[in-house]
């Protein structure tokens, strides 16, 4: 097991309905995409939090998860990251979750996180704002699309490997 993180596109985390046992102690989590953070949070039990945003998004409650219903399906390619304030990364910080979120957030300068962030990252070009429209009807529709989206990408892969 890896106790330092995880990494795991959105639409594969959308794929997964029930928090894998190893992931149950990570309590740090980013939005990301390859140039960017968005948002870093932290939560008792960041899978769980990371939902509670998707599911959120889509009546407007969570900023991060409007965003990504408003950037979909170009942000069914985000990464989400989960880590530990407990593992060997964070002993500076006496593996406290606020100090580590604080030093993660000063790190990345995140597009919506305001405390904390003296200067956010501005928001790249292409992107849409949170307020705009969604691009999605409900989250059966993501999660369909993420399915498509998946099969396709292992396909590719296996596709590449047997030639």
């Amino acid at each position: 097991m890896n106790d330092q993180k995880t990494l795991i596109s959105l639409k594969r985390f959308l794929l997964i309905q029930q928090c894998p046992a190893d992931w149950k102690h990570f309590d740090l989590y980013l939005f990301r995409d390859e140039a960017v953070t968005f948002y870093v949070g932290q939560s008792y039990l960041a899978f769980a939090r990371v939902w509670e945003h998707l599911l959120g998004g889509f009546k407007g409650h969570s900023m991060m998860g409007r965003f990504v219903w408003c950037n979909w399906p170009t942000s069914m390619n985000f990464t989400i990251e989960l880590l530990s304030s407990r593992s060997k990364q964070f002993d500076w910080v006496k593996n406290d979750v606020n100090a580590a979120e604080q030093f993660i957030i000063q790190h990345y300068s995140p597009c919506f996180n305001v405390s904390h962030n003296r200067q956010p990252t501005s928001l790249p070009q292409g992107y849409s704002l949170p307020n705009a429209q969604l691009r999605r009807r409900g989250l059966n529709a993501l999660i369909h699309d993420a399915e498509r989206a998946v099969k396709r990408e292992d396909n590719q892969f296996w596709a590449q490997e047997l030639h």
